[in-house]
């Protein structure tokens, strides 16, 4: 029997979960007794989601189990920037040729319209937008990390614009950046809300179970999932916890869990409003350094900063941590709209990329019907859905140019044990930010 030896839990006030209409909507239940499924699938985010509906669209009859250590939307599927990117990211060009690139693209449009009909059909009100996306940069010597966007952009012919100067700070209601390259395909939501939609939109072959973390794994024929006070019996085990997969026992050294904080403001006044942003449309940015801030604003008039990355083993924030990133955030946030001083952070909280040294997922069959999904690298929403579908399709034998291209760039590198994984991610991500400047 394996054991569970660290759980998910609440890191600071969950800006989104708190903000989202659908909150006090019953998803799932608590685990207790007895239970046997077909499929039981550890991870209710947007990438066990989408493999729940798609294992239930090829077999309708399945019986289903999603599980979740929390309530849907407090994990890392609502503790994210709720951009849903169409293009190659920053954070996840491992390979920049053409063809990888297009692939990508391909696959993560695929991921937004899947999404756009679940939340269409299902009547999901989550501020869905279709808003494109901002990279910035504010320091000089930060250019270059646009440049190279460009570049990437100009060999794919990916549609972008340049903006610069008095037409950026129109746009974005701050003179604070130099300069910007603008993508139009990119969606921006309330995460939380969205995969809340989802999950209550669930076929009713797939049981949903919210708040029973797993404590126990004991592999075999079946396998059995232990609760307190439950077990589960399934024939098949998927395990899409995203920074805790390797806690089950069957991934090790090939994840690096990346912990970085975020806070959303209280909404403008109308007075601020119509001083300040009455003719600025909703948008987000991301950094032109990879350790800069991205920062939204968004459309129920409030101002979203998410910086200060860290490394933390033990898979969660700290109340020091806390303090620390709320105050970089009024540092970033007063520095971009000084103007805006009075305004106050009404929510805090913290949550993790998963990230892999060669941008590469989890994707895998670890054998005897246990298969393996995680290491979004910073893209999860849309990443974590076409995985999640494709998933459905390997374990059933769905052969397709899509999957085949996925199962090819799901290599990821070696990570060296703690220690030394600690040490090193965290000197890293120090030279990162010193170098990032302004752009935090």
């Amino acid at each position: 029997m394996h054991k569970v030896r660290r759980l998910p839990r609440v890191d600071g006030d969950l800006g989104w979960y708190e903000t989202a209409p659908n909150r006090q909507a019953q998803l799932g239940k608590r685990l207790k007794g007895a239970h046997q499924f077909d499929v039981a699938i550890i991870g209710a985010g947007y990438t066990g989601v989408s493999l729940a509906y798609r294992y239930a669209e090829i077999h309708p009859g399945a019986r289903i189990a999603l599980i979740d250590a929390l309530r849907v939307g407090q994990g890392t599927s609502g503790r994210n920037s709720g951009f849903i990117i169409d293009l190659p990211h920053n954070l996840d060009a491992g390979k920049p040729d053409v063809e990888h690139d297009r692939r990508l693209y391909q696959l993560n449009t695929f991921a937004i319209e899947r999404l756009r009909q679940f939340k269409n059909a299902l009547g999901i009100d989550c501020s869905w937008l279709d808003a494109g996306k901002y990279m910035a940069a504010h320091e000089e010597r930060n250019l270059s990390g646009l440049d190279s966007f460009i570049k990437t952009l100009k060999a794919s012919n990916f549609e972008y614009e340049v903006v610069e100067g008095k037409a950026l700070q129109k746009r974005l209601g701050t003179s604070y950046y130099r300069s910007a390259v603008y993508t139009p395909g990119n969606v921006l939501v309330n995460p939380s809300a969205l995969i809340r939609g989802l999950a209550a939109g669930l076929p009713k072959s797939v049981t949903l179970f919210e708040e029973s973390p797993v404590m126990a794994c004991e592999y075999g024929s079946p396998h059995v999932l232990k609760f307190v006070g439950g077990t589960i019996k399934a024939k098949v085990v998927v395990q899409a916890a995203n920074s805790f997969n390797e806690e089950f026992g069957k991934l090790s050294n090939r994840i690096a869990p990346v912990f970085t904080y975020a806070s959303l403001t209280e909404p403008l006044t109308d007075k601020q409003y119509a001083e300040h942003f009455k003719a600025v449309q909703p948008w987000g940015v991301t950094s032109a350094h990879p350790a800069g801030a991205t920062v939204r604003f968004t459309a129920d008039r409030r101002i979203f900063v998410r910086n200060m990355l860290d490394f933390e083993p033990g898979l969660h924030g700290t109340q020091e941590g806390l303090h620390n990133a709320w105050l970089q955030h009024r540092r970033s946030f007063e520095a971009r709209f000084p103007h805006l001083k009075s305004m106050a952070f009404e929510f805090t909280w913290g949550g993790m990329l998963c990230m892999t040294l060669n941008h590469e997922p989890v994707f895998k069959d670890a054998g005897d019907g246990v298969y393996l999904l995680g290491g979004c690298n910073g893209v999860g929403v849309a990443k974590g859905t076409y995985l999640g579908y494709y998933m459905a399709d390997h374990m059933n034998g769905i052969k397709s140019d899509n999957l085949s291209f996925i199962l090819a760039n799901s290599n990821p590198s070696w990570v060296p044990p703690d220690p030394f994984r600690t040490v090193g991610a965290r000197l890293r991500l120090k030279y990162e930010a010193g170098n990032a400047g302004g752009d935090i």
